[in-house]
Formats: structure tokens, sequence, C-alpha cells
């Protein structure tokens, strides 16, 4: 026994030394390998020669020693991964613009439903008055009960057909409740919604004259914006003197027409309704509001604007936006004594002296409107002749040729001497 377990030892260790002399001679066979790689690259590279190429073999060296980088890819974890939060702004955004929306859809909803109760709460009165109502103006013949839908918070309708007038135009201007910023507006500064009535007389039913009844507060405003109450009415009266709440101001061109006007009814009206009634303003020179640098603009002055005959009345809905459609039924007494004031218009005629002031009104405004147009056509002709110079002038400047220059001198000369000398007209005498 003890002489077989020697021969197993020796056994075991003939085979480790032939296997470590194996792998001394696999790796022996390696390092030849590579070796011979090595000498094969060089016979093949052209750069190999040191007489010719210095430093080479170096860079080499040192390229082949530098370590790879090691790149590795993380997963991250479930944790890690963005949540609701990061896109809060966005989120933010969507509710506001569904917000915005969903409230635009309900304001125009809205301002419909009241422009049509308004509508039908006073058909019966606009119908008794006009034989048209709610035309459209579209279709050939003419159809009633069109409410004409002009934005989202104006509508308009239009009556004709009634004696002593051309016809009237209803606007019902509510407010922007389809206007989400609108609506947050009024929380500070709250408004109300208006309805104005504009009556179209014809050249025959009015006299001439220019009456207003509007509130002290705006009545500065008013009378530098429109032009008959900044021209003619110098009449400036206050409305306590006449019965009227003291909060409104009469401006009339005439002191006759204050008294034919403003009779007992009408001002039992006004005081009655003192909250809803705005203002009234009846003149033959209604010209709109004046536009902003209208007096600069010598081209839209060259062409008067037209007068025109007009009676209007404008209205405060009450519920100072909070409204409903039974609040529409409350102006039917304001909108009854607007059909009255036509009749009163009519009737109304001026003294002989009051009617001469008032032509020679309107002559010395129409006189005063020519010279201010033909002064501004001056200094626009003007201007356009400095310019021209200044082109000219500029031309003879960036003329390069001296000769050429000095001729147009010469000329621009003759022009200006031939300017300054008189004119002087000549007339030809025929001998018989």
């Amino acid at each position: 026994a003890e002489f077989d377990d020697e021969i197993e030892v020796e056994i075991d260790e003939e085979e480790a030394e032939e296997t470590q002399n194996a792998e001394k001679t696999v790796d022996f066979d390696d390092e030849q390998l590579e070796g011979a790689e090595e000498a094969e690259e060089e016979e093949d590279d052209p750069f190999a020669d040191e007489e010719e190429f210095e430093g080479y073999e170096k860079d080499k060296k040192a390229s082949k020693s530098k370590a790879q980088p090691d790149l590795k890819i993380l997963k991250t974890s479930a944790a890690m991964r963005s949540s609701w939060d990061a896109y809060m702004l966005e989120i933010l955004m969507i509710a506001g613009l569904l917000v915005y929306s969903l409230n635009f859809v309900l304001g125009r909803s809205k301002n419909a439903q009241l422009a049509l109760a308004w509508y039908q709460a006073h058909r019966e009165i606009l119908e008794a008055n006009f034989s048209v109502v709610g035309d459209d103006g579209v279709s050939k013949e003419c159809e009633g009960g069109t409410v004409t839908k002009q934005s989202e918070n104006l509508f308009t309708l239009w009556c004709s057909g009634r004696q002593y007038c051309e016809g009237m135009l209803v606007e019902i201007k509510l407010l922007k409740r389809q206007d989400l910023v609108s609506v947050l507006g009024r929380t500070f500064k709250p408004a109300s919604d208006s309805v104005t009535l504009s009556i179209q007389l014809g050249d025959s039913d009015m006299e001439s004259f220019v009456f207003a009844v509007v509130p002290t507060k705006s009545a500065p405003r008013l009378q530098k914006d429109f032009h008959d109450l900044s021209n003619y009415c110098s009449e400036k009266r206050s409305g306590d003197k006449y019965g009227l709440p003291s909060s409104y101001l009469i401006l009339a061109e005439t002191s006759e027409v204050i008294t034919s006007l403003l009779n007992a009814q009408f001002i039992q009206e006004i005081n009655k309704y003192e909250g809803i009634f705005e203002s009234v303003h009846v003149s033959d020179q209604y010209m709109g509001v004046k536009e902003a640098g209208e007096s600069q603009d010598s081209s839209a002055a060259a062409t008067p604007p037209k007068a025109q005959k007009l009676i209007i009345f404008t209205f405060n809905i009450p519920g100072k936006g909070r409204i409903t459609s039974s609040h529409m039924g409350m102006m039917q007494p304001l909108v009854r004594m607007a059909l009255r004031t036509i009749d009163r218009v009519r009737a109304i005629k001026l003294t002989r002296d009051a009617a001469d002031k008032a032509t020679k009104r309107r002559s010395k405004a129409a006189e005063v409107y020519w010279k201010q147009t033909h002064a501004q056509r001056q200094e626009a002709a003007q201007q356009r002749r400095e310019e021209k110079r200044r082109a000219e002038k500029e031309k003879i400047m960036e003329e390069n040729d001296p000769v050429k220059a000095r001729k147009m001198e010469e000329r621009e000369h003759k022009k200006a001497m031939k300017r300054m000398q008189p004119r002087m007209k000549q007339l030809k005498v025929k001998m018989a």
C-alpha cells in the first residue's frame, strides 16, 4: 500500500510539471505571435525608418499605452423618475385655458339671452310706433323680428316706418361677459350695461338747435369730444334750476329750447328713473366724436364731415352688471318718453331772432372750418416744397462732376430769383 501511494505521488508531480511546461509554452507562443505581428506591422509601416522619421516610435507607444475610457451605464430606479410636480406649470396653463373657454361660452350665451329679453320686453312698444321692427338690412323684403349680433357683447335693432323720423337704431351694449379678464376687472371697478336709442330725423323735422342733458361729471369731457357741443352750446345750466336732479347739467344753444323740451312729464320721468337715465342729446349738427389728431390731418380736413339731425338717448340697465331678464322691462317708461320726444322736437319753432342767431353761428363755424382747412393745406404745400428743395440740394451735393454740379446750382439760383420777383399780369389788347 505504501508503495502504491508513492507511485501516485510521483505521477501527480509529473502531471503538474507537464501542465506548467504547457502553460509556459502557450505564454511563449503568445509572446512570439505578438512579436511577429509587431514585426510585420513595422515592415508594412512606411514611417518605421528611425533615420528619416524621429520620434515616431515614441508617439506610437504612447498612444498604445493610453487606457480606454471605462463607460458605465447606470440603471435609474423608479423613485428617481420625474413625477407630476415637474408638470405643474403645464397643468396650470391647461386649467386656465379650460376656465377661460368655459367662461367664454357661458358669457356669450348670457349676453345673447339678455339682448333677446330686452327685445321681447319692448316689442309691443316698438311695434306700436314703427311699421318694421328688427329689419336685418340684407333681405330684399322688409322682415322684422331680427336682433343683429355685431359682436359678443353688442347687439343692434333697426326700426323704421314712423312719422317725423327716418328710423331708429337700438344699440344694446352689454358687458364683456365672455372675457374672463373683464369679468375679473369688474370686481374692482363695477360697470353697467347700457342701451342707446339713435333716432334719425329728416331735414324738415327739426329746427336749428343743439340741446343736451348729461351727467355733471362727464359734461366737460363730452363738450370737448363732440363737435356740436363744443361749437354751439354756449348755455350751461344746472339741472336743479329746472327741477332735475343736481347730478345733471343742461347744455343748450338757446334758452328757448330748454323750456320747450323740459316739460313736466319729461322732468318727472328723469327724476323717477335717475339711476337708469344717462343722457339725451338733440342736435341738427351732429358729427360724432372728434378723432385724435384730426386737426393735423390735412387730407381728412379737406372734406368736412356731414352733419346729421339726431336724437340720442342713453339708458343704463339696472343691476350694475348683475342683471337678469326681469330688469329689461324697467326701461319701458323711458323708451316711451324717447318716442314722445320725436313729436316734441318736431313741434319746436324758434323765434326769428333765435333762428337768425343760429344761422349766423353755423355760417361762422363753417367759415372758421374752411379757414383752418385752407391754412392746413398751405402748410402742407409749403412742407412739400421744402422737401423738394432739400432733395435737390442733396442731389447737387452727391454729384461728382463739378461742371454738372455748378450748372445745377445756377439753375436752382435762377428758380429762387424768379420766385422772389413780383408777379406781373399781362393784358392783351386787340386793336380794332
